[in-house]
Formats: structure tokens, sequence, C-alpha cells
């Protein structure tokens, strides 16, 4: 893996394991938000290629009420690089998981990953870019609540564990 130093600066910028860890743990939040529990572990690894990817982020729908199966059959072209960006975002990802841990941004209990509870320094507003991830991080959170288990997610979006 490259060293931090040596990444180009907006590969450094968007795979920064604060950002990671702040979309883990606002989708944490969203799937906790609907089921009570935190995100499955191994799902950590599905959410950063769907936020981060702006064509995949973009083509993301606007609520819920779409199952993913029907999202992945209306959108092949985004779901059909998923699988490539998931493999090659293990290690940032793992990067910020280990950063929310150390920082308490993250919990995990029983193979789930749970967002610690804090609060924005008031009148903070993130730049319009990262209030889009942070919102569509919830979004995917909440999503992938509604459907049956993390197989089920991974076979969908054809990524293997």
């Amino acid at each position: 893996m490259t060293g931090w130093s040596e990444q180009p600066s907006v590969v450094a910028a968007m795979l920064n394991p604060a950002l990671i860890a702040a979309l883990l743990a606002t989708a944490a939040e969203g799937h906790s938000k609907e089921t009570g529990q935190g995100v499955p572990f191994v799902l950590s690894f599905v959410v950063a290629p769907m936020v981060l990817h702006r064509g995949t982020r973009e083509a993301l729908p606007a609520s819920t009420a779409t199952h993913l199966a029907t999202w992945v059959s209306r959108n092949p072209v985004p779901r059909a690089g998923l699988p490539q960006r998931a493999v090659g975002l293990v290690e940032p990802v793992r990067a910020g998981l280990r950063f929310g841990l150390a920082h308490e941004v993250l919990s995990i209990e029983q193979d789930r990953l749970f967002a610690v509870a804090r609060k924005r320094p008031r009148g903070m507003r993130p730049p319009a870019q990262l209030n889009e991830i942070l919102r569509k991080a919830n979004l995917v959170g909440r999503w992938l609540a509604k459907t049956d288990s993390p197989a089920t997610v991974l076979a969908l979006l054809g990524v293997a564990p």
C-alpha cells in the first residue's frame, strides 16, 4: 500500500480515514434508526464504494422505498464497477474503521458497527460535497437495513466477502 504522504492529494482527501470513519458512523446511525441495531460489520466494505464514487452516489435512490434488487436491475453501470471499487477500498475502509474506533466515533459489538453519539459543534456546516456524502451514507445505512441479510446485499452487489 502506498504511504499516506505519497497519495495524490485528491485521493488522500477522499480516502482519508476521518472521512471514511464519519461516513461509516453516519451509515451505522441510519441502520440503527431502522433496526435498533448497528450495521453488520461486513457491510462497512460496501458503504464506502457506494457513497464515495460519484456516479454510484448520484444513482442511489432518493428514499429507501426502492428495493436494493430493483435498484441493481435499473442501474447496471454503477453496480458493474462496485465489486472492483469495494476491493480497491478494503485498506482505506480498514484505516477508517481503525480511526473511528481509536477516536471513539465507532464501536463494534457482536459483529455490528455502531456510531458513538457525538454532537456536531454549534454552527458547523460541512461543505456541500461532504454533506452530500454523509446524507447518502445515512440513506445507504437505512436502505441496507431493509434487505434480509448481509449475504443478500453482497450477492446483489456482486461483492464477495
